[in-house]
Order: C-alpha cells, then structure tokens, then sequence
C-alpha cells in the first residue's frame, strides 16, 4: 500500500491578515499539493477529510505523528496549520515540507527552514504556475524521502532528542474510529489491513467490501477483498473460495489484455486451493494456467513459484509418462528462473527497502529446498523468520513448504 501524506493547511477562501490579499487555499490543494504528493507515490490526506470539525482531535494528533510525509501550507498564518506544524517538528526530526505562497514574509522562528514557494492569483494559480509547482514538489517529495534530511529546527538544535513513536495498538485504534465514522477511504483501508494483519480475515472482508462499494473498480481493494474471503474460510472453506473466485472475477483475470500480477496470482491460488479440496485436474489445470501467465508476462517471482509448485503438483497427478518428465522439467526451470530474477533484486541498492523483502526471502528459500539446496534455503528461511511478523504469511510460508516436501518424497 502507498504512503501516506498528511497536508496541514487552512482551507478554502483564507485573508492574509499581513497583505490584506484573500486566497483560495483549496486551488493550492488541488492544483499543486495533491497531484505532487501522488505523482510522488503517497496517499494523499488533508486534516478536513478526516475530522468531524476544525477542532484538532486524537485523530488529527496521530496522523501528524504517523505520516511517512506532511506537507505544511502556512500561508496566511492560519492558527491550526502552524500549531500543528510545531507538533510534527516536535514529533519527527525529517519527512516534513512547508510551502508558503511568495509575498509576505517568514516568521522568524521558521525562517532557517527551507520554504517551498508559489505565486497565488488569489481566486486561483495559473496553469503555468500549477505545472512548475506540481513537478518541482513532485521533485522535492522525492528528495526528501531519500535523503531523510533533518528538518525540524528542535532536533537540528537538540541532538539528544528521541523522536516519538506511536504505539501500533493505539495507532490501530484512532484508525478504527475513523473507519467506523467513514469519514475517509484511508481510515477503512487501514482499518482493513490491521484486521488482516491480526488474522480476522471475516472481519477485513467486510471492510474492504465497503471499500469496494466506497471506490468502483479500484483492482487493489477488489484484489484484497477476494484474498480476505478466501482466507476466511467462512461459511465453509469451499464455499468461500468460490465467492471469492466471484469478486476477482470482477477483474476479468481471463482476458487477453490482463497482466496483473496480483490479479492473476489470486485467481491462480483459487484454484489451486480448490483443486486441493476437490482433486478435481481441471482446478490444478486452470490455476497452472493463471500462475504461468502471471510468471511469463511480468517475470513475477511470487506467482512464479506457485507456478512452479503446481507443475509439480500435476507431475505427480498425470500417468502419462512424458508429460509426467515434461512437468517436472519446467518447475526446475522455472524455479531456476525465479533465483535469477530474485538475485537481480538483492544485488540493487535499495533492495532493503522492497516492502515484500519478507516475500523475495520465503520464495527463495521455497526454490533451494526444492532444487535439494539446503545450505542456501535454511540460509534464506532464517532471513524470511527474522522480519516476518504476521501469522497468516508465516502459515502460508510453511504451507508451501510442506507442499514441496511432500513432492520431494
């Protein structure tokens, strides 16, 4: 999931008190700060879109301390927008940007710290100006991510300073209310991910089927929901997985012009979870066909793998002896395949950042147990045990470990 941007700001029509010049601050939001901070890779959040009124509330508290990014408009002063500015500076020594329309002067306090600028018509900003302003913050977001640079004036001045960490049960808990209240799609996919990651998968298919209903054909919600039932087992597992197969259905996964990776490793796993309740060949058939177009057109590890798996699976099921050796074949190959795109990966610079690092460790611990190399897949299974955290992915990781020893034997 993208993250996320907190934008602090005062909004619609707002007098500059210094200038006497009244400025719509929802053209600065919509124009400039909202398609940078998305071009960027960020959800995009404004303190009005999730709270009940302009009094700031835990919610608003939270986020000013969670966000991967703010971003502070402090132009024409407004009250709110530089008390909760000082709370992120107190909270976070990096990850903040503060923009200020051109006239007008700095306050001292704040005048050390570099200040993103753009020129405000008043009823609106050029399109010229909405442009360059849209790509240099774009540009400047992206900076400031990488180099992780302090710019909060206490801890340039206090070095000793320990920043504040929101506990994760109280994080999940702000979250919680927010969902509840609906007043953002943010809160529920939060909400959603923090019922999955406790395992209550019953629970987060209902929250990302609100999502659903919130956003139409958004593939990410649609994909999570269809994972959450399956997963949920509810009424019963068979059932589920065929009201899942309904959701990710919605997708098309069997249309020629779908290259989704998720979309197609979801559908795939269906019905591999199908063909291991039914023994029905057509199941095992048709998941072999949703992973292996998932695995060629993108060069996808995860789906890959699967892959992999069920060809093994459909070589231990088939009594013909050379599609029984051509089979085996191409799960050797293709695991072969996956150690070399994954070996691309760890050999990047950033490759500690990849948020499905637990992911690239598990599968190819997964491929070295299955090409018998054992030094290389305990070496990558002590990696995938040190940063995996959440129950149903180290299930799901010896799950298919326990597939392929029972393929080995």
């Amino acid at each position: 999931m993208k993250k996320l941007c907190f934008v602090i700001m005062g909004y619609g029509r707002r007098t500059d008190f210094e200038s006497g010049r009244t400025l719509d601050l929802d053209k600065t939001y919509l124009n400039i700060i909202k398609p940078a901070v998305e071009s960027a890779g960020y959800q995009c959040i404004r303190g009005d879109e999730i709270q009940e009124s302009g009094v700031i509330d835990r919610s608003m508290y939270g986020l000013l301390i969670h966000a991967d990014l703010v971003i502070a408009d402090i132009t024409t002063y407004n009250p709110n927008a530089i008390y909760e500015l000082g709370i992120r500076h107190a909270a976070r020594p990096y990850s903040t940007i503060i923009l200020k329309e051109q006239e007008g002067n700095i306050p001292f306090d704040l005048s050390h710290n570099k200040i993103f600028h753009y020129a405000h018509l008043g009823d609106d900003i050029s399109a010229t100006e909405a442009e360059r302003c849209k790509n240099d913050l774009t540009n400047l977001i992206n900076v400031t991510t990488i180099s992780n640079e302090v710019d909060s004036p206490l801890f340039q001045y206090i070095n000793s300073l320990t920043p504040y960490k929101l506990e994760e049960a109280e994080y999940n808990s702000l979250i919680k209310e927010l969902s509840e209240k609906e007043k953002h799609i943010f809160a529920l996919v939060e909400h959603a991910k923090a019922e999955m990651k406790a395992n209550n998968f019953i629970e987060a298919s209902k929250i990302w089927s609100k999502a659903c209903k919130k956003v139409d054909n958004e593939p990410y919600f649609i994909q999570q929901h269809a994972l959450c039932v399956y997963k949920s087992k509810n009424p019963s597992e068979r059932t589920a997985l065929i009201d899942a197969l309904a959701i990710i259905k919605q997708l098309e996964p069997d249309g020629k012009s779908t290259n989704d990776p998720e979309t197609l490793g979801i559908t795939g796993a269906i019905y591999k979870r199908l063909w291991l309740i039914d023994n029905d060949l057509e199941y095992l058939n048709r998941a072999i066909d949703y992973y292996g177009k998932g695995f060629k057109i993108n060069a996808d590890y995860y789906t890959g793998e699967n892959y992999a798996l069920c060809l093994d699976f459909m070589s231990n099921e088939n009594t013909n002896p050379e599609e029984k050796i051509y089979h085996k074949i191409e799960a050797r190959k293709t695991r072969e395949k996956i150690i070399e795109i994954i070996g691309a990966i760890l050999d990047s610079d950033n490759y500690l950042q990849r948020i499905d690092l637990k992911w690239i460790y598990a599968t190819n611990a997964n491929c070295y147990l299955a090409l018998n190399q054992i030094e290389l897949f305990e070496e990558f299974e002590n990696l995938f045990y040190q940063i995996a955290d959440i129950d149903w992915e180290i299930e799901t990781y010896k799950n298919s470990l326990e597939h392929i020893k029972k393929i080995k034997v």
